[in-house]
């Protein structure tokens, strides 16, 4: 059997970050997947950029690694821009929206908010008929996916419905469930269409919060106090 850690929304926390794939590491998991949004909101985007090109085997683009790739048109988006280079930013611009395979026979797809756009948002609340779409086919491939896999809203969970699966990773870096690092980890036949047995769950990591914070005060970024909030209590500053 095959494992495989599925982590997303880094946003420049490295302590969180740190604590995760030190959790994957003592797990004995080889492979990595990441989910995007490595940027942004946090203050070390630079150093997350560069351990998740280092650590993972494959990554995602986010809606944040879009915006601070592409878009120079607010204070939090130049902040990261200016602090990552020109080489960082190349990377984000080149990174696929979606990831698909087979595992024990299933077929995964695994994307920040969607196979097809990063800004498609749906909310663990959502209906089924909305979070139906995330399973229809791609223009690279028709079939309709037995699993999707993603990140995007902070807020794990997993669910099965309509004879398909759907699960949320978390957040590594901004968690707005419990104020708890939270990846997935999936287990199977990597790129076996046979079927065969294979499981999904969700993994909470604590983390030194406060030292987060700390590194969030010396580096002056701009949100400095709604970002530091959501990290002390779970709770999304647009509420």
């Amino acid at each position: 059997m095959d494992k495989i850690a599925v982590i997303s929304d880094i946003h420049g926390n490295i302590p969180a970050l740190e604590s995760v794939l030190n959790d994957i590491k003592n797990k004995g998991i080889k492979r990595i997947f990441c989910l995007g949004d490595l940027a942004g909101k946090g203050p070390s985007s630079d150093i997350a950029i560069d351990m998740i090109r280092e650590n993972c085997e494959v990554v995602v683009k986010g809606n944040w690694d879009y915006f601070i790739s592409e878009q120079n048109d607010r204070e939090m988006l130049l902040y990261h821009r200016n602090k990552i280079g020109e080489d960082r930013i190349n990377y984000l611009k080149s990174l696929p929206i979606y990831k698909e395979f087979y595992l024990s026979g299933k077929l995964v797809r695994i994307c920040h908010a969607s196979p097809f756009d990063v800004m498609f948002r749906v909310y663990k609340t959502a209906e089924d008929d909305m979070a139906i779409k995330l399973f229809q086919g791609t223009k690279e491939n028709s079939d309709e996916a037995d699993i999707i896999g993603y990140g995007d809203i902070h807020d794990a969970y997993l669910k099965n419905f309509r004879g398909k699966t759907i699960f949320n990773v978390g957040s590594v870096g901004n968690p707005l469930d419990i104020t708890e690092a939270s990846y997935a980890v999936i287990e199977g036949e990597y790129e076996n269409i046979e079927k065969s047995s294979y499981s999904i769950s969700l993994v909470r990591v604590p983390y030194d919060i406060e030292k987060s914070v700390e590194q969030a005060r010396k580096s002056n970024m701009p949100d400095l106090e709604y970002y530091i909030k959501e990290l002390r209590t779970g709770e999304y500053r647009g509420k």
